[in-house]
């Protein structure tokens, strides 16, 4: 067999084998499909109503040695015994609702004060940058006065 003789019969085989893949008898088409049946549409789901027999029980906060969060502080009250002359101005900050001053006590606790609030015998009246003055109540023989406090220079 000669060289060109040779290359036809691979040729040949090779378009027989290619005509063979996938030759034979054609796959059946596929079966037709039936329509599904229809399908019940879903219940309606309703919320639960109420019950109005039934009342629940109140609320009882029990404090456990803690202070009851929803009654209101008031300084004027509590700190009666405390002279705004024993305070001492620690510093002014910007709020919201314009300066508010801090205070520390003699003993230590310290008091966030905005103008109108109380502090033992005295009221806020104003507040500067550097500086809260209260109206002091008479006490005994005294008649009102006013107090200033001015922060520490530096």
């Amino acid at each position: 067999m000669n060289h060109r003789a040779s290359g036809l019969v691979l040729v040949v085989g090779v378009v027989a084998a290619v005509a063979g893949c996938g030759g034979g008898t054609p796959p059946p088409p596929p079966a037709a499909v039936a329509p599904a049946a229809p399908v019940a549409a879903a219940p309606v789901v309703r919320p639960k109503e109420p019950e109005t027999s039934k009342a629940l029980p109140p609320i009882a906060y029990e404090p456990k040695g803690r202070r009851d969060p929803f009654t209101p502080i008031f300084l004027g009250k509590d700190n009666a015994a405390l002279s705004v002359s024993a305070v001492k101005l620690t510093g002014v900050v910007g709020g919201r609702s314009g300066l508010m001053a801090l205070v520390e006590a003699p003993d230590g606790i310290g008091y966030i004060l905005k103008p109108g609030d109380a502090l033992g015998d005295g009221r806020v009246t104003g507040i500067t940058p550097t500086s809260v003055t209260f109206a002091v109540t008479a006490r005994g023989s005294q008649g009102a006065s006013s107090l200033t406090l001015r922060l520490p220079e530096n």
